[in-house]
């Protein structure tokens, strides 16, 4: 079995990962970014982010329509994902961050992993991160799951020799070791899930940053992560987990920040967040449901 393949392919992303600076601080507007320290005792820093994408009108946009519309201007609209975000982790906390789909929540968390530049603000973040962004990033489903682990663990800045001697124990942390040398197609959404998750957290980093990494796990799993959470937070670890079950949140976070329509509508207790949430929540079922007994009186009129 070649585990140099993979590993040399991603030589470049590997060597990006381990010379990442433990603090960091992106600062845009004006565009350019400069580095600087935080106190020790915060682990995240944002203040003022704000990203805008921009969605395009246009019904198609294959070559065939470019050319053949050489002289129509392309229409776009402006999508704001995140709006004047600003907060503080302290080392150490646990952080739930929960809302609707599309309120910039994944967003957030690819800014803080440096995946994407905020249009203006700025983000620090003190330590080595190691993230769970989306599923399959980071593998290859045509290699093995043992041959998968070399691959993610060096682009998360692991050596050879040090994934070499966790292997086995990787593998059984994710209840997959009988399947270690299935082709990682084969694998379930909730078996990669799980592959996934044990890589990230061998990491050893100090920072955790989590984006549903719980939506596709089984319960015995979710109690795993949750040992692994807790062991965390009394090591002084600080974790970052986007998820839309509300009692998982109330139940482990220290903290949650509530994002709606890509801004900060709440930030403090999860029983207090949380219930904010769903008195949002049964305000908008509760509008849509008399617009649709409107809207049906009309049609039957």
């Amino acid at each position: 079995m070649d585990h140099d393949a993979p590993r040399r392919s991603l030589r470049g992303a590997r060597a990006a990962q381990r010379g990442r600076l433990c603090t960091r601080l992106l600062r845009v507007s004006p565009p350019d970014a400069e580095v600087c320290r935080e106190p020790v005792s915060v682990a995240i820093h944002a203040k003022g982010l704000n990203k805008c994408f921009r969605v395009p009108l246009d019904r198609s946009t294959t070559l065939k329509y470019r050319v053949t519309h050489l002289r129509s201007a392309s229409r776009y609209r402006d999508f704001y994902a995140l709006r004047d975000v600003s907060f503080d982790v302290p080392e150490g906390q646990f952080l739930g961050i929960t809302g609707p789909n599309g309120c910039g929540k994944s967003t957030l968390l690819k800014i803080l992993a440096r995946i994407l530049r905020p249009d203006s603000g700025e983000v620090a973040v003190n330590g080595e991160v190691s993230s769970f962004l989306e599923l399959g990033v980071g593998f290859n489903p045509e290699l093995t799951a043992r041959e998968n682990v070399f691959l993610a663990g060096a682009v998360l800045g692991l050596s050879r020799a040090q994934l070499a001697r966790q292997i086995n124990a990787i593998m059984h942390f994710a209840d997959l070791a009988e399947f270690a040398d299935a082709k990682l197609k084969n694998y379930s959404s909730g078996m990669q899930v799980r592959l996934a998750f044990t890589v990230a957290i061998t990491a050893s980093a100090e920072i955790l940053l989590m984006d549903e990494v719980l939506a596709v796990g089984d319960a015995r799993f979710q109690d795993k992560c949750f040992e692994v959470f807790s062991q965390f937070k009394r090591d002084g670890k600080t974790i970052v987990l986007v998820s839309h079950d509300l009692g998982i949140l109330e139940r482990y976070c220290d903290r949650l920040l509530l994002l709606y329509h890509g801004q900060v509508l709440d930030d403090g207790p999860p029983a207090r967040v949380t219930s904010h949430y769903r008195s949002i929540v049964a305000e908008e079922e509760a509008a849509e449901g008399g617009a649709a007994v409107a809207a049906a009186a009309v049609l039957g009129a």
